[in-house]
């Protein structure tokens, strides 16, 4: 039994402080994955979101610290009772999300590595049993070291913990798993190969056959029944390939920029996933450095989930000198742990990145700056019963009282009416009535 209880406390305290540290190392990406937990569809209990970030932090220290002690052999009781508190409540959780399938991703190893609801469950489970052990045999567990030495070392996992946090928080994570992270390029991570896995999904369909439901299984056909339909659910069996990046977008109202600035060389991009809640401090410094970097040659762009008003208006109070677009929030927050946070791209490849409070890390050496692409002006030709006419006139027209509308951008037609015009007109409207 002393031999067995020895392996577990090795196994339990080595991997409570390895998955403690990942999320350690990235609080705030955790303190996301509390807040899908306390949303509406799982937990149902919005009341702690606000507090996730703080809940993140106490959980991932206080599961740090407890592996220290139970290695060292720091108060064995206290901590083992502890353990087994803390992973009765991580089994109940992945159970849950596991068995409703509310959750794809419980969030144990951070982005390090991904594991899905019951693979969660089967790992919190395994972990049951190991301290179980312990509980059974904590007579076996003792002190590496003397009093003196044992308390010191406690203390110092417990303060060195929260420094770490600490650290993390005022600037990014020290290792960064992510698909945004120096070095990866943004566009070929949403590229899907041709030969990638497709999902596999179950349809059950309902009929209602002779005043009785009947369901019906296919993998997406609609099925032959004589009846009439009443409904259709749709599973997941297998998952299909899910790129890296996801939703990422640099989008106005109506224009997609993405593949524009993902070829651009020297691209200096600020995100804010909420310019309602971002950083006046961080907000000023993004002023500074972006203003230097429009000065030596970079394209500079703001990406933000927020709306138009938010973002004319975080223009105009800090005023800057470049545009925001449009990205879903929840990419944006995958991008960079801050709220401003700056990336230096090239050709869509992160070169760097930086926490509002390093943004004099980045390195900005003078480029040649880009001539502004040339803008050429349509001129169309506009014609209605073969009469010349004017878009004015056209867009006077009642809908209802036309035929046909035809629209050229080539060919004979265009090229008779430049001829006889002795005219550049770029495309040609015909408009034709009804009799």
């Amino acid at each position: 039994m002393k031999y067995l209880v020895h392996i577990c406390r090795f196994l339990v305290g080595a991997l409570f402080i390895f998955s403690g540290m990942i999320k350690l190392n990235d609080p705030i990406g955790f303190s996301y994955k509390l807040q899908e937990y306390f949303s509406a569809d799982v937990l149902n209990l919005p009341v702690f979101e606000p507090y996730a970030l703080g809940i993140s932090v106490f959980v991932v220290v206080l599961e740090v610290v407890l592996g220290v002690f139970l290695l060292i052999g720091y108060k064995p009781k206290f901590t083992v009772w502890s353990l087994l508190a803390m992973i009765i409540f991580f089994t109940f959780l992945t159970f849950y999300a596991a068995y409703f399938e509310k959750v794809k991703d419980c969030g144990c190893f951070g982005d390090f590595l991904k594991l899905d609801p019951w693979e969660s469950f089967y790992k919190d489970l395994i972990l049951l049993i190991l301290i179980l052990v312990l509980v059974v045999g904590l007579k076996h567990i003792k002190p590496l070291f003397g009093k003196f030495p044992t308390t010191l070392l406690a203390l110092l996992g417990f303060i060195g913990s929260l420094w770490f946090g600490y650290y993390v928080l005022m600037h990014l994570p020290t290792w960064d798993f992510r698909a945004y992270k120096v070095g990866a390029n943004i566009g070929e991570g949403m590229i899907v190969p041709e030969n990638a896995p497709k999902a596999i999904q179950e349809f059950t369909w309902t009929f209602k056959v002779n005043g009785e439901n009947k369901e019906y299984i296919t993998n997406g056909s609609y099925p032959t029944v004589d009846g009439e339909y009443v409904g259709v659910e749709t599973k997941v069996i297998e998952e299909g390939y899910d790129p890296p990046v996801k939703d990422f977008s640099i989008e106005t109202e109506d224009e997609d920029f993405t593949d524009r600035f993902l070829t651009e060389d020297n691209v200096v991009m600020v995100v804010s996933y909420n310019l309602q809640t971002a950083n006046a401090e961080g907000m000023k410094a993004m002023k500074e450095i972006t203003d230097l970097a429009i000065k030596k040659g970079y394209t500079v762009i703001g990406l933000s989930a927020s709306g138009k008003e938010d973002k004319q208006y975080a223009k105009e109070t800090y005023n800057l000198n470049f545009d925001f677009y449009l990205c879903d929030e929840k990419a944006l927050k995958t991008v960079v742990r801050s709220n401003p946070g700056i990336l230096k791209l090239n050709k869509g490849t992160v070169i760097q990145k930086a926490h509002f409070n390093d943004v004099d890390a980045i390195d900005l050496p003078e480029v040649e700056r880009k001539p502004e692409p040339v803008v050429v002006e349509e001129l169309i030709a506009y014609f209605i019963n073969g009469e010349e006419s004017t878009k004015e006139e056209i867009d006077a027209l009642n809908p209802e009282s036309i035929l046909k509308t035809e629209v050229f951008n080539e060919g004979e037609e265009l090229e008779a009416i430049n001829l006889d015009n002795n005219g550049a007109f770029t495309g040609l409207i015909k408009v034709t009535l009804k009799e």
